[in-house]
């Protein structure tokens, strides 16, 4: 078996992620023409199902890519697609899912109306954590100099489309820096978010998210983080335009994702923050903790 095996479902097939299953016209392999989302679950119970489905359809409506399975019908091939990897992986414990859709296949053109119809797949894989070290010291971030995060005139960063380029482009620079992560900034020279995360600050004791006019995924961890966790840990949250020279009056850092909810900061270029156990983001951390088990209790329907 091996060493990381990947359960796939490509339209109601199962089958390891690495055989081939789509064909080579496939849109979302020609042209990135594909949306997304990413589940993870929590006591083994798909974590926040509704409002990542939610937006799913957002992302759908905006390019104008109808999902053709209704939310019960995803919802149960995920699970046949969890039940056949926990057959090869019974011990993995918590599970990163993943459902891609692409517009299709059909003769070669960009014109949208040359797909046939939309094709669905489904990955599971072990939910991936960061290595004890990581938690202790925190994430080493380093802003990108090269590109800008693509405005939402050109490709709205709130689609969660398959073309990442610009994602990974960033990522490449802070990478040969030696950062684990980058810090993506807009046109305006603003921060907006990470490769793959939603990015947090604590200033004066009040946690401070970029808004979502700074240009960025519109990210189901900082929307729960701001419609009511933070409150329930006595913090204080806002929305605010940061820029690079305001980090030094950040105390604390902290990245926001799907995978590995709330992820501390040590330091961006150089510029530390506090980190460790009796921080605002630890204290974030344990509250988002709680708010997840409360959810797996409350939605046994979306057990996995």
């Amino acid at each position: 078996m091996p060493t990381h095996y990947i359960q796939a479902n490509t339209n109601g097939r199962l089958h390891p992620a690495s055989e081939p299953s789509i064909t080579p016209l496939n849109r979302g392999f020609l042209y990135g023409d594909a949306i997304y989302e990413v589940w993870r679950t929590y006591g083994g119970v798909i974590f926040a199902w509704e409002e990542h489905w939610r937006r799913l359809g957002e992302s759908s409506r905006a390019l104008h890519m109808p999902i053709d399975l209704a939310m019960d019908e995803v919802l149960a091939e995920v699970k046949r697609t969890v039940a056949q990897f926990r057959s090869h992986v019974p011990e993995a414990g918590e599970l990163y899912i993943r459902l891609q859709i692409t517009r299709g296949a059909g003769p070669i053109g960009l014109d949208i109306a040359l797909a046939d119809k939309t094709n669905f797949i489904i990955l599971v894989q072990p939910c991936p954590d960061l290595d004890a070290e990581k938690w202790r010291t925190g994430m080493r971030l380093s802003v990108a100099k090269t590109l800008r995060r693509n405005p939402a005139e050109s490709l709205d960063p709130a689609w969660k489309t398959g073309n990442y380029l610009n994602n990974l482009l960033c990522l490449r620079e802070a990478r040969s820096r030696g950062a684990d992560d980058v810090v993506i900034l807009n046109l305006a020279g603003e921060v907006a978010e990470a490769s793959v995360a939603n990015i947090g600050f604590v200033r004066s004791g009040s946690i401070v998210t970029p808004p979502l006019s700074a240009g960025i995924l519109g990210g189901i961890t900082r929307k729960l983080v701001l419609g009511g966790i933070a409150q329930s840990a006595g913090l204080a949250a806002l929305e605010a335009s940061v820029r690079p020279v305001d980090f030094t009056s950040m105390e604390e850092c902290f990245l926001l994702s799907t995978t590995k909810d709330i992820v501390p900061v040590g330091e961006i270029d150089g510029i530390r923050f506090k980190v460790g156990p009796d921080t605002v983001t630890s204290r974030l951390k344990s509250a988002f903790s709680g708010a997840a088990a409360a959810y797996a209790r409350a939605h046994p329907a979306y057990a996995a």
